[in-house]
């Protein structure tokens, strides 16, 4: 188990419960931390930095500069608010900070949110866990389905927030601090997204913002694979997963590079990812799914507190899975969340931030990028970038009621603490924060068994930080996207890849799995446990499976997602 712990919580008067230590004590944890209130409990391969007496970090550590910390500096050894801040604005990592006093608990998720957190106070009791399924075989919870938050989930897709899909149980969200105090939980913004889009962080020269998103990027990546011995590059053949792999060329003896290659047309990636190994003088593996093999029914992992893994990405997994298995490796790097980071927005919001931000001249001129990079005329650039300005709403998730009952929604606000922007954010600066929540389900969605972990570097506090900093007008520059990092790897990817405009999709998969699948769903849905929660309209669903399916139609992406919930809850019960 990497990153294994538990956290169990006492009113500081009972006492703890002999036998439940031995329990976990027989489980091969140990117990690295007490105090009057905490007991924290890890596996033998998790690693932790002992701060003092009643403070540690579970996970990994580094300073600016990409140097992994061994043991605890100074600045680290002093009460929880100073030793967090030194932690969120002098290093990074992939970790947990605990401090536990007499009377209370104060955690610190760091903002990648690498090591997992969910936790649970009810009553004079509660757990803080890496893992909610040590909870349920230590028989201190249950598993039972939180119904509301699952309306929620399915009115607002792809939308984290630290409501699970468990009743008690809540996660502790990245870059969020979590104190625990006389049984009472509250959270704190501690590092906050929006910090780095304001003025006196904001770049105004594209050369300087490609220098500094070069720079944090190759030392994240480095960094990250220093932790390792053996692993598997998941090159997709586009822009992201190339610049990960060039970043890993010194350390490309110890990587296998594979890509996926399913029988489907239009998914077959391996001429792209040939160019970025023949550059590294590396042989190319193809990880093959079998398209015929693909089923909406799968076993969800224990871990899971939330639907996460859709139906195609299940088959996904499965392949990486195999392949780890295959060249017995301990880890996994991928290039997710790239274009996020990349500020990626297929919206007219650039143009818009820079008549905001630089006034006519630099609007002018991201008009007429945008309209390069859309491949329309300026006319209609200049008109949705005119309508985008005039929008100036606050921000909101798109809400998606198809197939639900009307009674049936969640009524929850259920707000992300990163949707809170300043009253003048830009419309840019705002989607591309709400893209960055979205990549907050990716780790949970991408389990890659045994014990191996998956790096994530592109979502490393680092380049999180780098490239907000980037205006998102600088991200279309010359018509192109993600523009800035294109600049900034100019020389170390292939002419291929950098000139490339065109994406892989997957879109035409998930619609031979629908199509497949079709009669088998709507069975699945009709009869399952979110019709008989009340969430899922039964005669809705029958409209929409028997009408034929027009060319542009995309409600079997709905589908498809609402059958991968009905599945995550029907697992809960095994």
């Amino acid at each position: 188990m990497k990153h294994a712990y538990i956290m169990l919580l006492s009113d500081g008067r009972a006492g703890y419960d002999k036998s439940l230590d031995e329990r976990v004590r027989a489980m091969g944890m140990a117990c690295r931390l007490e105090s009057a209130v905490a007991r924290v409990y890890v596996s033998p391969d998790t690693p932790i930095i002992r701060l003092h007496a009643h403070a540690m970090i579970i996970g990994q550590v580094f300073n600016s500069d990409g140097l992994q910390l061994t043991s605890a500096p100074a600045t680290l050894s002093g009460p929880a608010e100073r030793a967090h801040e030194h932690l969120l604005t002098k290093m990074w990592g992939q970790y947990l900070a605990i401090h536990a006093s007499a009377v209370q608990v104060t955690l610190l998720r760091d903002p990648s949110g690498a090591v997992p957190c969910v936790y649970s106070i009810v009553g004079r009791c509660g757990f803080v866990s890496s893992d909610i399924s040590l909870a349920v075989e230590l028989g201190i919870y249950k598993r039972e389905i939180d119904w509301q938050t699952i309306a929620h989930i399915l009115e607002f897709p792809y939308f984290k927030t630290s409501r699970t899909g468990l009743a008690n149980i809540s996660e502790l969200l990245p870059g969020i601090e979590l104190r625990i105090r006389a049984q009472r939980a509250s959270t704190h913004l501690a590092w906050s997204p929006w910090h780095f889009t304001e003025r006196p962080a904001r770049h105004t020269d594209t050369t300087e913002a490609a220098y500094e998103v070069r720079q944090a990027v190759t030392m994240a990546v480095k960094a990250l694979a220093k932790l390792q011995h053996r692993f598997v590059v998941e090159l997709s053949g586009g822009l992201d997963s190339s610049i990960v792999s060039t970043c890993l060329r010194e350390f490309a003896d110890s990587a296998t590079f594979c890509t996926l290659v399913m029988t489907v047309a239009g998914t077959d990636e391996r001429p792209y990812a040939r160019l970025m190994t023949d550059m590294l003088g590396k042989p190319l593996s193809s990880i093959d799914i079998d398209f015929d093999k693909i089923g909406f029914e799968y076993r969800e992992p224990p871990s899971s507190t939330r639907p996460a893994i859709g139906i195609l990405q299940h088959a996904v997994n499965e392949a990486w899975e195999a392949a780890g298995e295959r060249y017995k490796v301990d880890s996994f790097f991928s290039g997710g969340g790239g274009d996020s980071i990349f500020c990626y927005l297929s919206t007219a919001a650039p143009a818009a931030d820079a008549f905001l931000e630089r006034g006519v001249a630099k609007g002018i001129a991201a008009v007429q990028d945008l309209s390069s990079l859309h491949q329309c005329t300026i006319w209609q650039a200049a008109v949705l970038t005119y309508k985008k300005i005039r929008q100036r709403r606050p921000s909101t998730w798109k809400r998606d009621t198809t197939l639900l009952y009307g009674s049936s929604l969640s009524g929850l606000s259920g707000d992300h603490p990163w949707m809170n922007a300043p009253p003048h954010a830009l419309p840019g600066d705002r989607e591309k924060i709400r893209q960055l929540i979205s990549t907050q389900l990716f780790r949970p969605a991408t389990p890659r068994g045994a014990g191996r972990v998956i790096h994530f570097p592109l979502l490393s506090q680092p380049v999180m930080e780098a490239c907000l900093k980037v205006p998102s007008w600088m991200w279309i520059s010359h018509g192109r996207n993600r523009a800035i990092a294109r600049d900034a790897f100019a020389d170390q990817l292939p002419t291929g890849i950098i000139e490339r405009r065109s994406k892989g999709s997957y879109t035409g998969v998930l619609a031979g799995i629908y199509a497949r699948h079709r009669h088998a769903m709507q069975r699945f849905l009709a009869d399952g446990e979110l019709h008989s929660n009340g969430l899922i309209d039964r005669s809705k669903l029958a409209q929409i499976f028997e009408r034929e399916q027009a060319p542009r139609d995309t409600t079997f992406i709905r589908i498809l997602d609402i059958c991968a919930t009905e599945n995550w809850v029907r697992n809960q019960a095994r």
